[in-house]
């Protein structure tokens, strides 16, 4: 992808702090002389526009992966334009920053920025979340609140940005516009195969938990029509004969934060993301331990329910539920049941919506999920399903293993690459000259994670 890049013949001192050398072709410019911040009216006919961390800027109806908050009142709403830079002041630290692609309205947190000739919006989407990635953006932080930013136009207008001739910007663009489109396709055919494998891993884990090891084992009726016929020396019960809910809250907030990854369980926060938290404070997040369950309610339908295995204490969400094992169970076996296709269906159906002001929030509630009934295999049984499980879906293991990190290298690839072209480390103008235009040159945003979409805020 990158052959034939070469460094700029020459390079000269820019006065730029997170980027102290440009080509000599560019020259400096202060984004208040680049940019005109907007404060246009609300139209009726206007719809809500989102500005997401992955540098997507579109109606909310285009990304409805989950559900939103939606304001009662639209106090101070602005009339945000199709190729409007627009710059969330409160999350630009984390690269919420692009150029939108719809006409519409966003909330007065946003700073709306319409270019002026000589500055290219796309290009200063990827420069500005350029300055995010290189810690600036958090530099420049008033301390408005912990792990957050105030970004105003009034401090970006301030800043000093590289200014490329006009068709250096257009063919910086149009590059990584190409580069993503190969980067995306190569990732969402990753992550397509880890899907399969994970499909095929809850396949034998399914049949596992819920008939056992031995294919020959006789059946009973469980007296529970969803649950169907058990093997027969399987005990019927209610989860919450297994489990009872316990609240402990920090007060300090200064345990480690952990998070649920689908297909990884309960993790450190800060070993699998970049991003900060979002909560101002910790103090009040749900204390967890070793040993106990943790269930994610609004994603308990996913599989998103885990035991911690951790050996330290650790902080989740004040919006999850955290369980104590009250019966002679193995957690992990109880775990993998809790995620198997018949208990996910189940959980969805369970799940309640939240009431007037959201929409689609569904939370599976403590008294719902005590009340599902589980058919469990002796202790003994339980351990034994384990280790079977784990012989039987050690390579499967290793393959996923495998092609998550060659997805983690190649958005580390993009981000390294993005960053040198940007930043005029490496010049693409020749190159340009032979790709397709783009049709959407504004949309350079890399495809979502979709494990971090659907987790709850933290």
């Amino acid at each position: 992808m990158i052959e034939g890049l070469q460094p700029y013949p020459s390079y000269k001192e820019s006065g730029i702090p997170w980027m102290p050398y440009i080509p000599h072709g560019w020259k400096t410019e202060r984004a208040k002389w680049l940019f005109t911040k907007m404060n246009r009216p609300v139209r009726p006919s206007d719809e809500t526009v989102t500005c997401f961390r992955d540098g997507k800027v579109t109606l909310r109806k285009n990304r409805r992966l989950r559900g939103f908050t939606e304001a009662i009142v639209e106090a101070g709403y602005q009339g945000i334009r199709k190729g409007d830079l627009v710059i969330h002041v409160m999350d630009a630290f984390a690269g919420a920053v692009g150029v939108s692609d719809s006409d519409g309205k966003g909330t007065p947190v946003y700073s709306v920025c319409q270019p002026k000739k000589a500055a290219n919006a796309s290009y200063y989407a990827l420069t500005v979340r350029e300055m995010a990635c290189s810690q600036w953006i958090i530099a420049l932080a008033k301390g408005v609140r912990e792990r957050s930013t105030d970004f105003r136009f009034e401090i970006f207008g301030k800043q000093s940005l590289p200014l490329p001739p006009p068709d250096e910007q257009a063919a910086i663009v149009k590059f990584l516009g190409h580069a993503n489109r190969k980067i995306d396709g190569f990732i969402r055919a990753k992550r397509n195969l880890i899907q399969l494998l994970n499909e095929q891993k809850q396949t034998i884990i399914h049949c596992a938990v819920t008939r056992g090891l031995n294919p020959n084992a006789s059946l009973k009726p469980s007296g529970i029509p969803w649950l169907g016929d058990v093997p027969k020396h399987w005990k019927v019960t209610r989860i919450k004969y297994l489990l009872k809910e316990v609240d402990s809250r920090s007060t300090t907030g200064e345990e480690p934060l952990l998070s649920m990854r689908m297909h990884h369980g309960l993790v450190v926060f800060a070993e699998h993301f970049t991003r900060p938290p979002q909560a101002a404070s910790l103090v009040g997040f749900k204390i967890v331990n070793l040993g106990q369950f943790v269930v994610n309610r609004m994603q308990a339908g996913n599989g998103v329910i885990y035991p911690s295995c951790l050996s330290f204490s650790g902080l989740v969400s004040p919006d999850y539920a955290v369980f104590d094992p009250i019966a002679d169970v193995d957690i992990e076996f109880l775990g993998e049941l809790f995620r198997s296709r018949t208990m996910r269906t189940k959980f969805r159906s369970e799940s309640k919506g939240l009431g007037t002001g959201t929409s689609g929030f569904l939370r599976l509630y403590n008294d719902r999920f005590g009340a599902i009934h589980i058919a469990l295999p002796p202790r003994h049984e339980q351990e034994s399903i384990m280790k079977g499980l784990e012989s039987e879906c050690a390579d499967l293991n290793t393959a996923i293993a495998r092609t998550e990190r060659e997805i983690a290298l190649m958005q580390e690839y993009r981000t390294r690459l993005t960053s040198d072209i940007v930043t005029g480390k490496l010049d693409v103008r020749q190159v340009s000259v032979t790709m397709s235009d783009l049709e959407n040159v504004a949309d350079l945003s890399s495809e979502p994670d979709e494990e971090d979409i659907i987790e709850e805020k933290i």
